[in-house]
């Protein structure tokens, strides 16, 4: 047997995407950066006018959409179920208040509130330098990811797998949810961190910035989706699905899954982190209940019901699931988790390919 028997070659003759999937993808980039300058340069009265809370919202969305992508990575591709993808998520989002937090005062060194409550005067040490955005960024992306490298290096290495996989990350997020609850961790405890004033020197509640925030998380997505798609045109992805569809086959062929899916773990954590630090800003607050694993299983929900093993999928799903949360959430509050509920069985059911193996079923019979 050779590596070609599980066909691991990557198809160096294809492009990232079709000269006709880039066309959609910058026109749908075109479309939803054009919403804040509606939004800017248009009074309130206009018909073509977008809201303050449309395009807070849509931002939302978009971090959303990207927590799902980076999911898609080691679910959709390598086979990994998380469910503790919402603790990246969280401590990308910590990682960006912990600055905001400092950079909204007279002085840096000022505590807020909830340090003031607990009688401490200075900053713990783990809050050193967070007062510079640079290394705001560098804890946004190298605390979700050192954790992921740590525990997945552990796991990975005792070949768990499967729903054992599964329900470890779980643990996992819901330990670390309990303990970010505590106030004396110095992270707020219950409130966790809100009423931020300023983002590198401007006003974080302006509309100005918040355009700013909304293009940064429109391109970081569609950064995230670029280079998800390299990962998984490159020969790496094939080696991927093939640890998703015959790992013990691909062992057999001399290959060590071990640095791969560690590998694709640890970006998919970046990705969440970066999410979560632009999602922070936007809605104003960071508390522990990001972390809880109802939300690390609506992300689940999303990629599933947009389609796993797709990347275009999940933020697909991901506004779906979340446009319904909306709406339900303000007509029907006390059903939307039963509504959500009946959803992943509907999907599972009648559509376990999603809503993009929906649209390819479609357009295979019509081209028939």
């Amino acid at each position: 047997m050779t590596a070609s028997s599980l066909n691991l070659r990557p198809r160096s003759m294809d492009g990232l995407f079709s000269p006709k999937a880039w066309m959609a993808l910058l026109l749908v980039l075109a479309f939803f950066s054009l919403l804040p300058i509606l939004n800017l340069s248009l009074p309130s009265g206009h018909a073509l006018h977008v809201s303050s809370y449309a395009i807070s919202l849509i931002g939302k969305f978009t971090c959303y959409a990207m927590a799902a992508l980076a999911l898609d990575l080691v679910w959709g591709y390598a086979g990994i179920l998380s469910l503790g993808h919402g603790l990246f998520f969280a401590l990308g989002g910590y990682g960006m208040g912990m600055y905001l937090m400092r950079s909204g005062k007279a002085s840096p060194d000022i505590v807020p509130d909830f340090m003031t409550f607990l009688s401490w005067k200075t900053y713990p040490w783990f809050w050193s330098y967070t007062e510079h955005f640079w290394y705001a960024v560098l804890l946004i992306l190298l605390v979700p990811g050192l954790l992921a490298f740590i525990f997945g290096f552990f796991a990975f290495r005792s070949r768990i797998k499967g729903v054992y996989f599964s329900i470890i990350t779980q643990a996992l997020t819901f330990a670390a949810m309990l303990l970010f609850f505590r106030n004396e961790t110095g992270f707020g405890g219950n409130n966790g961190f809100t009423d931020f004033k300023r983002i590198l020197g401007f006003d974080i509640t302006s509309p100005q910035t918040r355009a700013v925030l909304y293009w940064a998380s429109v391109l970081a997505l569609t950064g995230a989706l670029i280079l998800g798609r390299a990962i998984t045109k490159s020969k790496l992805g094939r080696v991927l699905t093939a640890v998703r569809d015959a790992e013990s086959r691909l062992r057999f062929l001399g290959y060590e899954p071990l640095g791969f899916k560690l590998f694709v773990w640890t970006v998919s954590a970046m990705i969440c982190g970066v999410a979560g630090a632009l999602y922070v800003p936007q809605v104003g607050i960071i508390n522990p209940g990001e972390m809880s694993t109802e939300n690390s299983i609506e992300m689940v929900i999303w990629v599933a019901t947009g389609g796993r093993g797709t990347l275009i999928g999940p933020i697909i799903g991901a506004g779906v699931i979340n446009g319904l949360k909306t709406w339900f959430t303000s007509a029907f509050p006390e059903f939307w988790l039963y509504a959500l509920g009946l959803i992943f069985v509907l999907v599972t059911l009648f559509l376990p390919q999603g809503i993009v193996g929906l649209i390819r079923r479609i357009t295979r019979q019509d081209k028939a």
